[in-house]
């Protein structure tokens, strides 16, 4: 007789693994927007309650109703950049971080409703001609670039009030990075599908037996608490931050594309994905663009990891996904709760995220050598890494004296990288093209 708790036990296993990688991308970046903004310890476990219920709010909603396919939704890399530069110029402005955050508020509104549009109108499947392998996988390399120092920073325990490794921190994230890849390449059976909830059981265990931690004493907090609405006051949109707004929603789509690309390819072998799904996954990333301004939070993205992430575990039911994006949901709603998972050693998490970015940037490489690397594309990619990359190694102060408006585009390297190899790849057309 067949054991039916056999399929259960490995379904409730594959939930909780896909619940700790959404805590894993979601837990760090609350922190860093907590240290560029000043806050203290009640907003950021604020932010990190908010944020973990938009992050599964926004994952279940396209899991069941947007490109439904299991891709979390998490915190844009680009928008932390966004967020980073505003808070710079906001003080450069006379503008106190309050008065910033409605600002971002209303950016992230004024990104929303394009990519609403662009949904409804059933505009973003038609801008797909530019989304090449070539821009594709460009698109993945620059963002694998751009998030793997402040993984790296994380591994080796240095941040805002650290500026040296911590060693104990480094030696513990190398070694959760080596079992993670090493699962994931060399387990059998279930330890190669659980490669990263290990990998991050095993880090935080080491962590907490080796014991160097400072403790700070923990404020008294409710049982049960909704998340805070409009937590740093109303939104304020400025026409100022509306071509902001614009070209974010592009690249945010070239994300959504690059995203359902990617698991997509890992799914089924191959690109398998329909216009209409793209149009419904626009529609629904500018409603959870919506839903985290409301939240006063980070704005979600499809984050290409997943396909990173699935690559590892060989998990590629959606199911699972869904329970997990909506047990992070009812997690919000305990403090203590959200309190005790947020300890997970920032140096273990990133260096479970760093392996799954391993399997990313393969991807992006292997898209762009999808067609041959002749001249042109080479020049194009050349011109577009070295601009790009360069960018992400300048202070935002370098741009004081520049516009408001391109002062947030041009200390943006990820997205002026993007932009270029898109403009570049239709302007600079092959010759077998023109003739």
């Amino acid at each position: 007789m067949r054991d039916k708790s056999a399929p259960l036990f490995s379904e409730s296993l594959e939930t909780i693994q896909w619940f700790v990688f959404l805590l894993a991308s979601a837990v760090a970046l609350p922190i860093v927007i907590g240290s560029i903004f000043a806050l203290d310890f009640r907003e950021v476990a604020g932010l990190m309650q908010r944020t973990f219920f938009v992050v599964g709010a926004a994952s279940f909603l396209q899991g069941m109703f947007g490109h439904r396919l299991p891709i979390m939704e998490g915190p844009a890399g680009l928008w932390i950049s966004i967020f980073a530069v505003m808070a710079y110029s906001g003080v450069q402005s006379g503008d106190n971080y309050i008065e910033t955050l409605q600002v971002l508020e209303g950016t992230m509104i004024w990104t929303g409703m394009f990519l609403l549009l662009f949904g409804v109108l059933r505009f973003s499947h038609r801008v797909l001609y530019v989304f090449t392998p070539l821009v594709t996988g460009a698109f993945l390399f620059l963002l694998t670039v751009q998030l793997s120092g402040t993984f790296l920073q994380g591994m080796l325990g240095v941040g805002q009030s650290e500026t040296t490794i911590n060693w104990i921190d480094a030696s513990i994230a190398f070694l959760t990075l080596i079992l993670v890849i090493g699962l994931s390449m060399m387990g059998r059976g279930w330890m190669k599908s659980f490669a990263v909830l290990i990998g991050i059981v095993a880090g935080w265990v080491m962590y907490e037996l080796v014991g160097h931690r400072d403790k700070a004493p923990s404020p008294e907090l409710n049982m049960v608490a909704l998340p805070d609405l409009l937590a740093w006051g109303p939104p304020h949109m400025t026409w100022g931050t509306l071509p902001l707004g614009l070209i974010t929603a592009v690249i945010l789509l070239s994300n959504l594309v690059a995203s359902v690309i990617a698991v997509t390819h890992t799914i089924y072998g191959k690109t398998n994905y329909t216009y209409e799904q793209i149009n419904r996954g626009s529609t629904f990333l500018g409603i959870n663009h919506g839903i985290t301004s409301l939240f006063s939070a980070v704005a979600n993205v499809s984050l290409a990891s997943s396909s990173g992430f699935m690559q590892l575990t060989g998990q590629k039911k959606k199911r699972p996904f869904l329970y997990a994006s909506f047990l992070l949901m009812l997690l919000s709603f305990f403090p203590p709760l959200v309190g005790w998972i947020s300890g997970i050693p920032a140096p273990v998490a990133n260096a479970a995220l760093l392996a799954t970015f391993v399997q990313l940037m393969g991807l992006g490489i292997s898209n762009m050598t999808h067609e041959p690397l002749d001249e042109r594309r080479l020049t194009i990619l050349g011109l577009s890494f070295l601009l790009g990359i360069g960018l992400m190694f300048l202070p935002p102060e370098v741009f004081k004296g520049v516009p408001g408006v391109l002062q947030n585009l041009l200390s943006n390297g990820l997205l002026v990288g993007t932009v270029l190899v898109i403009v570049l790849d239709q302007l600079w057309k092959e010759s077998n093209e023109t003739s």
